[in-house]
């Protein structure tokens, strides 16, 4: 296993379990420091530095907390060579990521793992009618009740802040959408 690799990913779980408000100067901080992780990480993909499964799912993980479509896809394709390599949590990381690189899209998600503040409640990205919870279960995500349950409690947890003014044009466009069909809150 990558040990820098390691260290960038529990620095990355540590930032992220006690994550400072959206909008604030600690998230704007915590936000450049994700991006710092995945250059390095990065580097040490173009170095032909990962190996072991585990290494593709820390760089994963990086990835993940991007803020592009492509940032997503990367975590979607590093994940899926995890889980491909036989290490069980990157099933539900490429199931994820997969569903974020769509989210950035503006597309519905296809398992259900993505959530958003709308401002008043956090809430379960909208998700694509066909998915069964089969398909969900065969990458290791909860049922779509769950999630929706899971919406509800976060909402409870940890109330909605505003949406910032220079929120990316597909949750700004999302938030026209939903206030359109009646779906705002």
């Amino acid at each position: 296993m990558n040990d820098e690799l390691k260290r960038l990913y529990d620095e990355d779980l540590r930032e992220h379990a006690s994550a400072p408000p959206c909008g604030t100067p600690a998230y704007t901080a915590m936000r450049e420091r994700d991006r710092a992780r995945r250059e390095r990480a990065a580097a040490l993909i173009a170095a032909g530095l990962l190996d072991a499964a585990e290494d593709f799912f820390h760089a994963a993980r990086l990835f993940q907390h991007g803020d592009t479509p492509e940032d997503a896809w990367q975590a979607h394709t590093l994940a899926l060579r995890s889980a491909q390599m036989g290490h069980r949590p990157a099933r539900w990381m490429a199931a994820a990521a997969y569903d974020r690189w769509r989210m950035y899209q503006g597309k519905p998600q296809k398992y259900g793992t993505q959530y958003v503040s709308d401002g008043r409640r956090q809430r379960l990205w909208d998700v694509e009618p066909g998915t069964t919870d089969e398909e969900r279960a065969a990458w290791d995500v909860p049922q779509l009740a769950e999630q929706e349950r899971k919406a509800e409690e976060a909402t409870r947890l940890h109330p909605p802040t505003p949406v910032p003014e220079d929120a990316p044009p597909w949750l700004r466009e999302a938030l026209l959408r939903w206030e359109a069909d009646g779906r705002d809150g």
